[in-house]
């Protein structure tokens, strides 16, 4: 037993399941973010093959275990602050009777699983997970955890949110400059999303002394700064739309800002509570969600009229 084990030996040790290991995984936050890779194969794509297809399943297998990977190690490197937020403490793999030492192993064994999907698809993909993979590292890995250090943690996300986009480019396509122009609406939207996630995490973060940006700089400040990156996201969209880079469909994004103003000042008016910056970020995913769909059926739409 590791010195850390019995801070988060919560329920007595018994035989695992597997059901109760998959149980430490956030699958709603897994499956959230399966849509930017999937996005970037897609407009890369080129031609609907089988072989394409089968390339595309190995890229959303991989970044589903990636994704997983990148979700357990955070869970496993801050499970003492974890179960001193109560807002955290029973959603917790300690509190499932996990230690930490099994989760710690599925972490790894899903990265690896990750990395060989990868490699069946190219060099390029496999190196952009494992560069994901290293970001991840020095986000929250104990001795690092950049997590807790300002303005770095976001640089973190603004490199992850383009890296993940790109994993699905590579697939098909080198690394151009409308991969890296669209990467970046991308990244901006990582990063403003993880500005909203610091300030609805304010008060744990607080508590365990994690000096977040909402932390160090303000909870108020840290939502205004995802706001105002949010924008700028629909800005570059709009922009990418009009110059062709994405569908032009996507200039209608346009219309959907004024609803993400609207919530953004609901949360506002809340006081920034926790509960009002959930409803938050279940607005604008659900938003993001129609943009990705629509570049997906769009793209796929102009491929099939070939």
């Amino acid at each position: 037993m590791t010195p850390l084990e019995p801070a988060v030996a919560i329920r007595p040790r018994s035989i695992r399941s597997w059901p109760r290991l998959l149980s430490s995984i956030r699958f709603d936050e897994v499956c959230a973010l399966q849509g930017t890779p999937l996005i970037g194969a897609v407009l890369s794509i080129g031609a609907l093959t089988m072989n394409n297809m089968l390339d595309v399943a190995f890229v959303i297998a991989g970044n589903l275990c990636l994704v997983a990977h990148v979700f357990l190690f955070n869970d496993w490197s801050g499970i003492d602050g974890d179960v001193n937020d109560p807002k955290r403490a029973a959603g917790t793999f300690a509190a499932k009777g996990l230690s930490r030492s099994e989760v710690g192993y599925l972490a790894i064994s899903l990265l690896a699983l990750s990395l060989l999907l990868f490699a069946m698809v190219g060099e390029t993909p496999f190196f952009v997970g494992l560069a994901i993979a290293g970001l991840s590292a020095l986000y929250s890995a104990p001795g690092l955890h950049l997590k807790g250090t300002p303005i770095f943690s976001s640089a973190l996300h603004l490199s992850g949110g383009a890296l993940h986009f790109l994993l699905g480019y590579a697939a098909f396509s080198a690394i151009d400059v409308r991969g890296l122009l669209v990467s970046l609406f991308f990244a901006l939207v990582f990063t403003a999303g993880h500005f909203t996630h610091e300030a609805r995490d304010h008060a744990g973060d607080t508590l365990n002394g994690i000096r977040t940006n909402a932390v160090a700089f303000g909870k108020a400040q840290g939502f205004f700064a995802g706001l105002a990156l949010f924008t700028a996201a629909y800005v570059l969209l709009v922009g990418l739309a009009f110059y062709g880079l994405v569908p032009r469909v996507l200039m209608l994004a346009a219309l959907l800002y004024p609803l993400h103003l609207t919530a953004s000042l609901r949360a506002l008016r809340a006081g920034l509570s926790f509960e009002s910056l959930v409803a938050l970020q279940r607005c604008y995913r659900v938003l993001y969600a129609i943009i990705g769909i629509v570049t997906v059926v769009a793209t796929l739409a102009s491929l099939s009229a070939l």
